[in-house]
């Protein structure tokens, strides 16, 4: 047995990038375009170095950094930071992976496998994994705003432990060349996401499964109940429909409803 919860490790350094002032507004938010310029706005969201201007000090921008941190013990940056460019986010991940992930992989004794035949699992947001794979891979900076992280698709590091650095032969990608080994690539994802469009085959499983009423609507009750189905300890559970219900669900209003066509 080589897995155990009591082995997760939590890290404020792995948090997203911390916007500034428009942090916590949606990124398509037509006000927001009005306000700064869509330009202004791919420079901050793409590039290495653009940052939104800060939050004013009498903003509470101490709620970025959770108080989960505080009970996992571990330290907060001080001062915390007003705003945040992919660079500085890139700082404090490359000091997470020198200090702490790379201590884990190579070096701590008494886990269950020995350092050659580990594996670790690093769970973070698609900036923070952007910024790390700049590092193992040495992204030009005319290169990140082409550095891609689609949404849960797991992207497969091999290292040499004498070296601790990659060990693949790089492959090309828009960002250049890359050793990350996708285990599902972005052409499969673009498939997944055309499944579940609108009369997608996902989209079809999905109605399948908790159309009760079977008049082609679903409404949020009928999505909630399905999801509680499947989430019964002896449901079948196909992981795919699963996790469509519960993003539909959540964005859902109660007087919402979604039609297979």
């Amino acid at each position: 047995e080589t897995w155990s919860s009591g082995r997760i490790r939590r890290e404020w350094r792995l948090n997203e990038r911390h916007y500034g002032a428009v942090q916590g507004r949606l990124k398509n938010d037509p006000a927001l375009r009005e306000e700064f310029g869509e330009a202004t706005l791919v420079e901050w969201r793409r590039s290495l170095h653009g940052k939104p201007p800060p939050m004013d000090e009498s903003q509470s921008h101490n709620t970025y950094y959770s108080a989960a941190p505080l009970r996992a013990g571990l330290r907060r940056p001080h001062p915390e930071p007003l705003t945040e460019s992919l660079a500085g986010c890139q700082r404090r991940v490359v000091d997470c992976w020198e200090d702490s992930i790379s201590t884990a992989l190579f070096d701590e004794k008494d886990l269950p496998l020995p350092p050659q035949d580990r594996t670790v699992m690093v769970v973070a947001h698609a900036n923070t994994l952007r910024a790390l794979m700049a590092h193992f891979d040495d992204v030009e900076e005319e290169q990140v705003p082409n550095l891609y992280v689609p949404n849960s698709v797991p992207i497969l590091y091999h290292f040499d432990h004498t070296k601790r650095k990659p060990v693949e032969e790089k492959l090309e990608s828009l960002a250049g060349t890359s050793h990350a080994r996708w285990m599902l690539s972005a052409e499969n994802h673009t498939h997944i996401r055309t499944a579940i469009s609108s009369g997608g085959t996902l989209t079809r499983a999905l109605f399948d499964a908790m159309d009760t009423t079977q008049d082609g609507m679903l409404c949020r009750s009928e999505l909630e109940a399905g999801i509680r189905e499947l989430m019964r300890p002896d449901a079948a559970k196909d992981c795919a429909v699963l996790d469509l219900a519960k993003k539909c669900a959540f964005s859902m209003t109660d007087d919402e409803y979604i039609t297979y066509e």
